[in-house]
């Protein structure tokens, strides 16, 4: 099992693991290694609806590595996590798909839950999830990871179908930054699709797109702390209109940021890269590049 190769393993050591199912859940223990999969098409790791898939909170460090998996069939950890639980740990996550995660009865974060942690997130898909709160993402108690290369699609919640990012109770601020991610198509019964913001929640999103969601892309409330949402050269659908701001809450709207159609190649089968003729291409940030070397796209 994967979890054998952890148990095994120290600091600094790699588990390469073969394509195939492997139905388990696993922690990586505060260990800081490496766990990478063969291709994360065909290296999958199943919950099997039997708590959270992959665990991180032993105090892991961005030496922690998970790359080239599917996580999926989880169900959380006492209502937490679905995907993935992380709790005060700053693991990378690369090249990984999160997908049909549930949570049922109140729970966050479907695809991946996050407290007090500073994780990086890089070239990761987050569809097929659900939960209460933050079908794809719930981030909480003062985390500020950074998410770049992302598609968060298709996922559906109470509050946030996309994503939902709350202070709550201790303190700290919670501000992710999102970096050419793509936020789209998802669904949410009683605030905003793509991202609902509560009691002190702060993003930012550089170079992304935020579409399709419902029945809004952004929500924000204080309940009591202000929250607050910074766009820069993003494509917004409907633009500040498509955000719904309560209460002094506070939407930073920068430089660059439109709202055009965005062309992609094939919503239906989950391709959302950018048609040649879309006007995002080249449109992101001028000091952000591709690794062509034009300027970056959006989304």
């Amino acid at each position: 099992s994967i979890q054998a190769g952890i148990n095994f393993s120290s600091n600094t050591d790699s588990v390469t693991v073969a394509a195939g199912t492997y139905v388990e859940n696993i922690n990586f223990r505060g260990r800081n290694i490496k766990v990478v999969g063969e291709d994360r098409e065909t290296t999958i790791i199943d919950g099997n609806e039997n708590g959270s898939v992959v665990t991180f909170n032993n105090d892991e460090t961005s030496l922690a590595v998970l790359k080239n998996f599917t996580i999926t069939n989880g169900s959380g950890t006492d209502g937490m996590g679905g995907g993935i639980y992380c709790s005060y740990a700053n693991p990378y996550f690369k090249d990984i798909i999160i997908e049909n995660n549930i949570i049922t009865d109140g729970g966050y974060g479907g695809g991946i839950f996050f407290s007090r942690s500073n994780a990086i997130l890089e070239a990761v898909i987050i569809r097929n999830n659900s939960a209460s709160y933050g079908g794809g993402i719930c981030f909480t108690n003062g985390s500020g990871q950074i998410i770049k290369n992302a598609v968060i699609y298709n996922n559906t919640a109470t509050n946030g179908g996309g994503i939902n990012l709350s202070m709550t109770y201790n303190g700290s601020s919670t501000e992710p930054i999102f970096i050419n991610t793509t936020l789209v198509n998802n669904n949410s019964i009683a605030s905003s699709g793509g991202i609902d913001l509560q009691n002190g929640g702060y993003a930012t999103f550089i170079n992304s797109v935020l579409w399709g969601n419902l029945p809004s892309n952004a929500e924000l409330n204080s309940n009591p702390a202000t929250s607050e949402l910074t766009f820069q050269y993003s494509n917004v659908e409907n633009g500040v209109n498509g955000i719904v701001v309560n209460d002094s809450c506070v939407v930073n709207w920068g430089l660059g940021n439109i709202d055009v159609d965005p062309m992609f190649v094939d919503t239906a089968n989950g391709d959302y890269h950018l048609l040649a003729s879309s006007q995002l291409i080249n449109g992101g940030h001028p000091d952000s590049t591709d690794s062509d070397g034009s300027i970056a796209d959006i989304g």
